[in-house]
Formats: structure tokens, C-alpha cells, sequence
């Protein structure tokens, strides 16, 4: 039973009963935290219906032990939108506007709760990868010449590599008609813009196609060319102003405990990506520290049956200390930026540096393994989400995103259709994380050179400007390349395809990895550097291994894995790590020999075979083998192949699984 009720058509001098409920979160708030002085714990129950957030609700120390749930089967949405009373009247050319009030600004326009597009060159266009649409004249100056006062408008572009993303601000026009702008920050590798994929947005002489708008700031009005003019008197109008609806706001000297969200919708926040400056260590990564739910301070929490949607930016950004946090059976889909972000802060790191191409040295380092400091996100729980259409604005990005942070168990999600990465994890501060059971698919579709899965481990052993990882050696060796990679990082038992790069990508360093009883369906793992690898168990389709560039004492252990093609290695010298045997090479239709192919590539294989596997139902995504596989006698195991991605009925329902087409 609830002890607070929340109505939209409630009255905040009510007494918030179920009867007489009150009609906003802040005044629900006021009462739970009147009730928690005499009680531990408050119930504050909301009904259907949207709650447009003049400002977030902040949840801070006193609120602890508060439940905030959504009436059981209506829909409860907590909105960074403002609803308008529109009074449209006509333009010119298709277009309507209206004038906008004072006290309103706006950074998104919605119409029946739909996303319209902010006017643009090229054209938005659906079927176009990246960007929905790019062009290499996007900022040329004949096209800058058409603009009277771009200022206020956004030059976006991918990075020269496609690692991700740069936006810009627009300020205006020089005395010689070259666009002014400020921006760029949004990649820690800021190696240059891409010279075509390139588009603007927010400039009047673009709104010229339905489903555009165009704000103009100086003279308060609202510029839209509607699909439907004889609709737009009824339809619902409204404007994103805010990026974060609820912030719980703590610290580890005042922390928060036990609050728990339940059976809401987050919806149309502002975007954020020129608020994306915050660099993570040496990864190609920048941030902003926002979200539509932010945390920061917390322990002991619950998100559940949460949904996020048509958001500017992340849409759940936890921030240094949060200990013990569970989202479970959450929705994402249409995100600006993060889908999750787990990110702790550079004060808890030893030695921490920014940027790929700064270097330290081997006497001068802190010898100390671990975090200096637990000012990190911790033994947190991602399980039965969905996760879509993340990264719609900000390409480097990633459904879950982790950062600075330790255990981290990822369990039973489905992620798909995203720009990048489907899981990152930026750097080995300080592993224990697990992957299990995901079904992650479908990515790296407007980025390159990485996989559904990228890590990287520019920790502290990485390039020091005195002393070369492949001399490690003795204690040294044992050590060193472990001092932030401290616990190992497992992956274990999911479905992975990238139709765009490797299925498992772990760059740079990465070490301490265990990546065991994975179905990859395209890609294959890549392996580069690094300690400590451990890659055992695996089915990889259509691919192979792919070692690039091993230390000589890297460690590394490959084996009981079934492959389809030969190893695809880079930069090794023989024999490759402590142990790379007992694999498998299928090959239909082959007689059981040995993997010589194998062998002479790897120096090791000594017991490694080439045969035919004898997949159970490869069409269907069966993987297992038959009793009577070759591949059984080198020690492979049959795991399940029918345990991947959500497991609730709800998210069952409108998640899909990937292709098992052959290539």
C-alpha cells in the first residue's frame, strides 16, 4: 500500500491520500519526507499521465528510503518537455509559425510526441547510416553565403578515423563570410574532421522539407513545416528545455540510500553533446556528466521497468561514488548519447592521464595496485534491458558505457541498432566486471575500427616513455601490467555479431580478460597487447582470432575454441603467449587431421585439429556440436545457445535477435 498518491488531476493542498492525492513531485516529495522523519521507509505512488519538470526533482540524503512507482498498468512519464498553447498562423511556402513565450526556450520540438527535425543540409533521410544523411559542402562557402545569420545553428561531423563525432556551435559569420564557430571538444583524439560526413542543423534557409522547425531566438518565434497542416491546430505541441529529470544528489560523505523507481517513462529531454567535454582517461572517449536520471553519492538503489525515450542526451549517467546500484527490466531506445554510463572520477586513479600520445615513466609511477581513492561506481547490476538506437546524436557513445569503474555485471540484455560499441569499457580501472548472457548485435553502423565489444587498457604499464613491456619480466611482469586491471574482466556466455568490425574487440592493452562460451556470429575476437588474456570455449562464425601485436610475456591463453577460418594475426612474433592449443579449424565436408594451418601461423597448436564440427543447427543459430563432433576431442564444451538477451515476457515481446546469415 502506498502512503503518498500523486495525481495530474491532484491539488498540491491536498493531503495526498488516495483520494485526495497532490498534483506534483516536488510537493509529494515534501510530504514523504515529513513521513520518513517517524517512519524508515515511504511509498509515493503516481498515477498515469505526463509530469512536465520545470526543474529536476533532486533526490538528496533526507530522502532516503523513498519508493517513487508508477501506478500499476497506466503509463507515468516524467517529461523535460514543456507543453505550449500553440496558435499557429501561417508563413509562407507550407510553413506555419507562432510566437514563442518569453520564458521559454527550447531545444527540441515534438508534435504528438514525436521528434521533429531541427531544419538541416543535407536532408534527413532515414535510409542513410550515418547521420541520416551527410554532406562534404555542408560548410563550403557558397553554401555559407545563402545564410543571413547562421548563428545559433550546429556544424556536426564524424571524426577523420570515424571514431566518433564533433559538434560545433555556430556564432555567426566573419567580415569575410567564413562561419564563426566554437566546439570540437567532443573526442579525446582530436585528430581532425571527417572531409564528407559532415551535415548542419538550425539554420533558417534549410527549412525547406516537412517535419522541420527552425526557432528563431532574437524575434521569439517558432518556424514548422508540417507533414499535415490540416492537423496541426489539434495536435499536441512540445519543447524540450531540460537534459536531467531526476538527479539524485549525494556524495560519499552524504550519501543516499535505498530509493527505488519503479514502472516510469523518462521522455524528450534537451540534448547535451556541446556539454560533452569531460575526457576519460587515455580512451578515445569525452563525456558530459549528465543524464535524464543522474546519480551521483548513492548506494543500495533499484531502477525497474523503467523506460527512456527520445532523450538528448544519456539517458542514465552514474557518476563516481554509487555502490550497489540494480537497473533491471529497463527499456532504452532513441537516445541522444549513453544508454547507461558508469563513470567514476579521475581522483580515484593512480598516475591518470588524458591523452593517448602522454607518456610516464617506469621509476615515477605509484607502484600501489587499485584506485587511490573509491570515488567510482561499484558492484553495480544491469540485467533484463533493452537497449536500441542509442548514440542518435553523439556517435561516441554506447548503450553501456563503462569508465573508472569496478564489478560491473551486465546480464540477460539485448542491444542492438547502435552507432558504436555495444558494450565499452574504456580503460582496466579496475575490472571485476561481467558480461553474461547479452545478445548484442548490429553496431559499429556509422563508426569504425572496433567491434560490438571494445575495451582498451591505456592503464599505467602502457607505453612508458622508460621501460618497453615486451623487457617485463620476474616480479615485474607478474605486477605491472596489473596494477589497475586488478581483477579480471569476464565475458562469458553471450551472443555477439558485428557486421562492421570484430565481434569482441579488445584493443590497446587490454589485460586480465576471461572470454569463455561466446557465440560470435561474424567477427571474430581480436586480441592486441595486453596481459593476461584468457580466450577459451569460444564458436566464432565465419572468422577467426585475430592476435595483433603481442608482448613477448603477454601471458595469453587461446584455446578449446572452434574457428572457421585461419588465425588473421598482425605484428606476432612465434611462438604466440603461454598457450595457444587443443583449437578447432571447421571445415565442412574435411576429414579429422591436424590444424597444420594453424600451427605454422602460431608456432603452438600442436593439438589443434582442422574437421568438420558437426553444428547442431547452424541455420537457426545452433552452435552446439553433435556427440560424435571432432571438436569435442579438443576439449570444446557445448554451452547453451538458447539463454541470450531479456527474459521478461514485456521486453521478450519487441526485442528481435540478429541474423544467422552465413558470409
Amino acid at each position: 500500500m502506498a502512503d503518498i498518491f500523486v495525481s495530474v488531476h491532484g491539488d498540491d493542498a491536498h493531503e495526498g491520500s488516495e483520494r485526495h492525492p497532490v498534483q506534483t513531485l516536488p510537493r509529494a516529495q515534501a510530504l514523504a519526507r515529513e513521513r520518513l522523519k517517524s517512519h524508515p521507509k515511504v511509498v509515493v505512488e503516481i498515477g498515469g499521465g505526463t509530469y512536465c519538470l520545470r526543474y529536476p526533482l533532486v533526490i538528496s540524503r533526507v530522502d532516503s528510503g523513498t519508493t517513487y512507482r508508477g501506478k500499476a498498468g497506466e503509463e507515468v512519464v516524467f517529461s523535460g518537455a514543456t507543453q505550449l498553447e500553440a496558435h499557429w498562423r501561417p508563413y509562407r511556402d507550407g510553413i506555419w509559425c507562432m510566437d514563442m513565450p518569453r520564458i521559454v526556450d527550447m531545444d527540441g520540438l515534438f508534435i504528438d510526441g514525436e521528434p521533429q527535425i531541427l531544419a538541416r543540409y543535407p536532408k534527413f533521410d532515414p535510409n542513410v547510416a550515418i547521420f541520416n544523411g551527410f554532406a562534404a559542402d555542408a560548410i563550403s562557402p557558397e553554401r555559407v553565403a545563402r545564410w543571413k545569420d547562421p548563428a545559433g545553428g550546429y556544424f556536426h561531423a564524424m571524426h577523420v578515423d570515424r571514431w566518433g563525432s564533433f559538434h560545433y556551435a555556430i556564432t555567426g559569420k566573419d567580415d569575410e563570410g567564413n562561419l564563426t564557430m566554437e566546439g570540437g571538444w567532443q573526442n579525446n583524439r582530436r585528430n581532425g574532421i571527417h572531409p564528407e560526413q559532415r551535415f548542419v542543423e538550425g539554420i533558417f534557409e534549410e527549412l525547406d522539407t516537412p517535419g522541420e522547425w527552425f526557432f528563431d531566438r532574437n524575434q521569439r518565434i517558432l518556424y514548422y513545416y508540417p507533414c499535415d497542416a490540416g492537423r496541426l491546430a489539434e495536435a499536441k505541441v512540445e519543447v524540450a528545455q531540460h537534459s536531467t529529470l531526476i538527479f539524485l544528489n549525494g556524495s560519499h560523505t552524504h550519501e543516499i540510500r535505498d530509493i527505488h523507481l519503479q514502472g516510469l517513462t523518462f521522455r524528450h529531454t534537451a540534448r547535451t553533446f556541446m556539454q560533452n567535454k569531460h575526457p576519460l582517461l587515455r580512451s578515445d572517449w569525452t563525456t558530459a556528466h549528465d543524464g535524464a536520471l543522474k546519480l551521483d553519492g548513492t548506494s543500495d538503489c533499484t531502477f525497474t521497468d523503467l523506460s527512456f525515450e527520445h532523450l538528448g542526451g544519456n539517458a542514465m549517467f552514474l557518476h563516481a561514488w554509487n555502490k550497489r546500484i540494480a537497473i533491471r527490466s529497463c527499456h532504452f531506445r532513441e537516445i541522444g548519447a549513453n544508454g547507461i554510463a558508469f563513470v567514476g572520477s579521475p581522483a580515484s586513479v593512480r598516475n591518470p592521464l588524458y591523452d593517448v600520445d602522454h607518456h610516464q615513466s617506469f621509476d615515477t609511477i605509484d607502484k600501489t595496485p587499485g584506485p587511490k581513492h573509491n570515488f567510482y561506481p561499484s558492484d553495480c547490476l544491469v540485467e533484463d534491458c533493452l537497449i536500441t538506437r542509442t548514440g542518435r546524436i553523439e556517435k561516441q557513445s554506447a548503450p553501456i558505457q563503462i569508465s573508472m569503474a569496478r564489478r560491473i555485471t551486465v546480464r540477460h540484455c539485448s542491444i542492438y541498432d547502435v552507432p558504436r560499441a555495444g558494450i565499452n569499457i574504456g580503460d582496466g580501472c579496475w575490472g571485476g566486471h561481467v558480461i553474461e548472457f547479452c545478445d548484442i548485435f548490429d553496431t559499429v553502423k556509422e563508426t569504425g575500427d572496433h567491434g560490438s565489444f571494445n575495451s582498451w587498457g591505456r592503464d599505467r604499464y602502457w607505453q612508458l616513455s622508460d621501460k618497453d613491456a615486451n623487457q617485463l619480466s620476474g616480479p615485474e611482469l607478474e605486477k605491472i601490467p596489473f596494477l589497475d586491471a586488478v581483477e579480471p574482466i569476464t565475458l562469458r556466455n553471450n551472443r555477439w555479431r558485428c557486421d562492421h568490425g570484430w565481434d569482441i574487440d579488445l584493443d590497446d592493452g587490454s589485460t586480465n580478460f576471461v572470454i569463455e562460451n561466446n557465440l560470435c556470429l561474424h567477427g571474430g575476437i581480436k586480441n592486441r597487447e595486453g596481459f593476461g588474456r584468457i580466450v577459451q570455449n569460444n564458436v566464432i562464425v565465419g572468422d577467426s582470432f585475430h592476435p595483433h601485436v603481442w608482448f613477448h610475456g603477454s601471458g595469453d591463453i587461446v584455446r578449446h575454441n572452434i574457428v572457421m577460418t585461419p588465425y588473421h594475426p598482425i605484428g606476432m612474433n612465434k611462438p604466440w603467449g603461454k598457450e595457444v592449443d587443443h583449437n578447432f579449424l571447421h571445415e565442412p565436408g574435411h576429414p579429422t587431421a591436424h590444424a597444420e594451418v594453424l600451427a605454422e601461423q602460431s608456432g603452438r597448436d600442436e593439438n589443434s585439429l582442422i574437421g568438420d564440427a558437426k553444428f547442431i543447427d547452424p541455420d537457426r543459430g545452433d552452435y552446439r556440436v553433435a556427440p560424435d563432433s571432432p571438436a569435442l576431442g579438443v576439449g570444446f564444451k557445448n554451452f547453451p545457445m538458447d539463454r541470450f538477451g531479456v527474459t521478461s515476457p514485456k521486453l521478450k515481446a519487441v526485442s528481435r535477435s540478429p541474423s544467422f546469415q552465413k558470409y
